[in-house]
């Protein structure tokens, strides 16, 4: 055998996934080249098909010519006609709405079709890239018409695009309506962004490597930052973050799950849900906020701008900045503060995690021209550059003791080179192969409402009366750095 393919992992289940909401963006520009990529690695079962279903009028050509037109702004690589033919011939298309049954008896006639001339095996992929009003609306039409039934050896999934609820009634609302319909076992909640290398190594980092795991508690480490930092606006999307927020639309999922991995306990096994009940535990065990500590604890802030952006109130209460401070109630991790960070239009585009360690003592230099310590830390970078890099103190060369800075640099492209990627090939994929450890589970979801609840509650209460207060291009409010002054600390890289 080939030991590039057997190292690569063995190839996903054949199966039909349908697409609803296909004539939006994310078709075009994540789900379609996601898919090629799988297909160009060898990773997609030559018996697989994609349904797209929209209210867009279409006929099945209109809808191949147009993905094909599309396909090379967005693929991540040089497109080999030979793979991108293959995959497109097995495109097709459903018009309807999603309130209609009569969508999905034509959808149920097309399935049974593209089954038998794509040898799909009766496994259907169902794919929610809809607003999330109507969430329920199409399971419970996929349920009525018998496509969610899981007979014959075949499976049936469900894959749900954020955002799962508005707040934690709507999370456990959303969860019952779903199931109704189906087992947990086959909703798969999809975050994009535990779709990156740097995510996904936070487990492989800590649990791999024997040197790390022993200081990774609150004897050795200071503080943990979670920096997500966007250097664009809203672009276009006012309706949606008017009604979300930085809170919900990155804390509450994003955020969570990457303090998750950083603070989770080694798990038993790297079975799905033995990783996801110890993710779990963490959300469960951070600290609720009270009302006095949301008014300390928390910062929120709006760049100037944003009122002016389409589909934004011109007296928005909208918050495009936050900043946290958090404590995870366990052994491991108790008087540990966790930082966390996000925010538009921001100085640098960049999502890190940085591990401070905690200062040695300077009892063994005092007698030395040696007049501080730096303490280690410890950066964790997403992106843009997927990389880890660690600083430390060294002896500068000279008759005397003194020390400098130096730092260990890791980037993913330098040692392992580019892989083109949109971020959902490994999610498309493991949801393929049932393996869902990196989606999220009801109990996940509902722990991390649970966490931001009090802080909805108290901002609701008391509307910002400073809004816009921060300058776009900045770090965001002072407020944030004040939030780490106050504790003898400050934010990494915003110097």
């Amino acid at each position: 055998m080939d030991k590039a393919k057997e190292t690569r992992g063995r190839v996903a289940d054949p199966c039909t996934m349908v697409i609803y909401g296909a004539y939006g963006d994310l078709t075009k520009r994540k789900l379609i080249p996601a898919l090629y990529n799988l297909a160009h690695d060898g990773l997609l079962s030559k018996d697989f098909a994609v349904i797209g279903v929209a209210r867009k009028e279409l006929a099945e050509e209109q809808f191949r010519a147009q993905l094909a037109e599309e396909m090379p702004k967005f693929a991540t690589a040089k497109v080999q006609p030979e793979v991108w033919d293959a995959l497109l011939k097995r495109i097709y298309y459903v018009s309807g709405t999603f309130e209609d049954p009569g969508t999905y008896q034509r959808l149920k006639s097309t399935l049974e079709k593209v089954d038998k001339e794509c040898g799909t095996k009766g496994n259907f992929l169902h794919y929610l890239s809809t607003p999330p009003g109507v969430f329920a609306e199409v399971a419970n039409q996929l349920g009525a018409a018998g496509l969610l039934t899981e007979d014959d050896g075949s499976w049936r999934r469900l894959i749900v695009e954020k955002p799962f609820g508005t707040d934690l009634a709507s999370a456990r609302a959303l969860n019952k309506d779903l199931g109704r319909v189906l087992k947990e076992s086959q909703i798969y909640r999809i975050d994009h962004y535990l779709g990156k290398e740097t995510v996904q190594n936070l487990m492989a980092f800590r649990f791999a490597n024997v040197i790390f795991e022993p200081v990774w508690n609150r004897r050795y480490i200071d503080s943990v930052q979670i920096t997500v930092a966007e250097t664009v606006g809203v672009e276009g999307r006012g309706n949606y973050y008017e009604t979300a927020g930085a809170l919900r639309d990155m804390v509450q999922n994003h955020m969570f799950q990457l303090l998750a991995l950083v603070a989770m306990e080694p798990p038993i096994s790297f079975q799905a849900d033995a990783v996801r009940d110890e993710r779990v535990k963490i959300l469960r065990a951070i600290q609720p906020l009270s009302d006095d500590e949301v008014l300390s604890r928390t910062v929120r802030g709006q760049y100037k701008g944003y009122r002016t952006e389409k589909n934004v109130s011109p007296a928005s209460a909208t918050e495009t900045f936050v900043a946290l401070k958090l404590y995870v109630d366990n052994w491991r991790w108790a008087g540990v503060p966790f930082y966390l960070r996000t925010g538009k239009s921001l100085k640098k585009r960049i999502s890190e995690v940085v591990i401070q360690f905690k200062r040695p003592p300077f009892t063994l230099f005092r007698d030395t021209p040696v007049d501080t310590l730096e303490p280690n830390s410890l950066i964790l970078q997403i992106q843009p550059d997927e990389g880890i890099n660690m600083s430390f103190q060294a002896k500068i060369p000279g008759a005397v003791v003194r020390l400098g800075g130096v730092e260990m640099s890791f980037k993913y492209t330098d040692y392992f080179g580019a892989t083109p990627s949109t971020g959902y090939e490994r999610l498309l994929y493991d949801c393929m192969t049932a393996d869902a450890t990196l989606f999220h589970r009801a109990d996940m979801v509902e722990a991390g409402w649970c966490a931001v609840q009090p802080i909805l509650d108290v901002w609701k209460a008391l509307p910002p009366r400073n809004f816009p207060n921060y300058e776009a291009g900045s770090w965001g409010p002072k407020e944030s750095e004040d939030l780490l002054a106050h504790d003898g600390r400050r934010w990494k890289g915003s110097e």
